[in-house]
C-alpha cells in the first residue's frame, strides 16, 4: 500500500435549471438571479482555485454541456430508452428551451465547460445526461445505462473523458454499480454517513425532519466531521466512493450572525482530516454561489486558507475525485 496523504476534495454540481426544473417556474422565478449569477461566479471561483492550486471536480449535466437544442437531441437516447418516471414532472425531455446558449443561458452551458477546461487541474465529471434520478419510480437499469452512454457521447464531443460521477440528488442505487463500470465511470461521490444523508427518493429526502436535521448539522457538526478514511474508498463492486463530508451551504443574510459558526464547522473538518490522514470532501452547486457572490467566495477563501495551513503543517493535498480513486486503488 502506497503513501496516501490527507486530502481536501472539492466537488461542484453544475446543472443550472436542469437540477431545479421540477421545483421552479419556467423562468426560474425568484431563483433566476442565482441561476444567471452562477455564470459570473464561475470565473471568480476558478481564479480562486488557481491561486490555491486546488484541483476540483465539476459534475456537469449532459444536457447543459450542449450548446444548442439540436446538439442535445443529437446525443439523447431514443424515446424507448428514456426514463419513464411515474411522476411525470421529473421528465426533462419535454422541457421548453431556447435555440442555443446565447438565446437560453439557463439550459445550455457549453461555454462553461470550456472555461473549466481552460483552468489547470480541474476534472470534468458527469452529473448524468438528463439529471437522472436513480431511485424514482419508473426508471430502470436499461434507461440508466442509456443515459450514461449519452453522457459519455456528449462529453467526448467536448473533448472530455469521463471517469467520475455525481448522481443527482445523491440518489445512489447499488444495483447500478455494474452499469457505471461498463460505461467507464466508476468513481462516485458517496453520501455522508447517517440517516440524515441516506440515499432516498426526493419526497423522503425533502421531508422536514431530514431537512431540519441537515440544517442544524451544517452549523453545529452534531453528526461529526465525516472525514473519509482511505481504505473506505474502494468498493467490492468495482466502484470507488469518495463520500462527501459536508455541503457548503450558501450565504444567507438572515443567518449572517451564524457565519462564523458555519465556517468553523468546515474548518474543523479540514483540520481533522489533516491530523488523521483522511479525506475531507466539500461540495455544493454552482448556482448556490450565484447570489451574494462576494460573501460566498469569501467563505470559500476562508476554507482554502485553512487548507493552505494544513498543507504546510501536515502535507495535506488537494485532489479531485478521480485522483482520489487512482490513489486509493494503488
Amino acid at each position: 500500500m502506497g503513501f496516501r496523504p490527507p486530502a481536501l476534495v472539492v466537488s461542484v454540481d453544475v446543472e443550472l435549471r436542469w437540477g431545479l426544473r421540477d421545483l421552479l417556474p419556467p423562468d426560474g422565478g425568484a431563483y433566476r438571479e442565482n441561476l444567471l449569477g452562477a455564470r459570473r461566479a464561475l470565473p471568480r471561483l476558478l481564479d480562486l482555485f488557481r491561486a490555491y492550486d486546488v484541483g476540483a471536480t465539476w459534475a456537469v449535466v449532459g444536457f447543459l454541456m450542449a450548446g444548442s437544442r439540436d446538439e442535445l437531441m443529437a446525443h439523447a437516447p431514443p424515446p424507448p430508452l428514456r426514463p419513464a418516471y411515474a411522476d411525470r414532472t421529473l421528465d426533462p425531455y419535454g422541457e421548453p428551451t431556447g435555440r442555443d446558449e446565447r438565446d437560453d443561458p439557463l439550459h445550455f452551458g457549453a461555454s462553461l465547460v470550456a472555461r473549466i477546461m481552460d483552468c489547470p487541474r480541474q476534472e470534468i465529471a458527469s452529473h448524468t445526461f438528463s439529471h437522472y434520478y436513480c431511485l424514482e419510480a419508473g426508471q430502470t437499469r436499461a434507461s440508466f445505462a442509456a443515459d450514461l452512454a449519452a453522457a459519455v457521447r456528449i462529453a467526448e464531443a467536448r473533448g472530455v473523458r469521463l471517469s467520475s460521477i455525481v448522481l443527482p440528488r445523491n440518489q445512489i442505487n447499488p444495483a447500478y454499480a455494474g452499469a457505471l463500470c461498463e460505461a467507464g465511470i466508476a468513481t462516485v461521490r458517496g453520501n455522508q454517513r447517517g440517516w440524515l444523508y441516506r440515499p432516498a427518493t426526493d419526497a423522503v429526502d425533502r421531508s422536514l425532519p431530514r431537512r431540519a436535521g441537515r440544517l442544524v448539522d451544517a452549523y453545529t457538526g452534531v453528526t461529526g466531521s465525516h472525514v473519509l478514511a482511505w481504505p473506505d474508498v474502494p468498493r467490492t463492486d468495482g466502484t470507488c466512493h469518495v463520500a462527501s463530508s459536508m455541503f457548503l451551504r450558501p450565504y444567507s443574510p438572515l443567518a449572517r450572525h451564524l457565519e462564523a459558526m458555519r465556517l468553523a464547522r468546515i474548518q474543523r473538518g479540514v483540520r481533522a482530516a489533516a491530523a488523521t490522514g483522511g479525506i475531507f470532501h466539500l461540495w455544493w452547486h454552482l448556482h448556490n454561489a450565484g447570489r451574494h457572490i462576494d460573501e460566498n467566495l469569501g467563505a470559500m477563501r476562508a476554507v482554502l486558507d485553512t487548507f493552505a495551513a494544513c498543507r504546510e503543517g501536515h502535507g495535506m493535498q488537494s485532489l479531485s475525485m478521480r485522483e482520489v480513486a487512482t490513489a486509493a486503488r494503488s
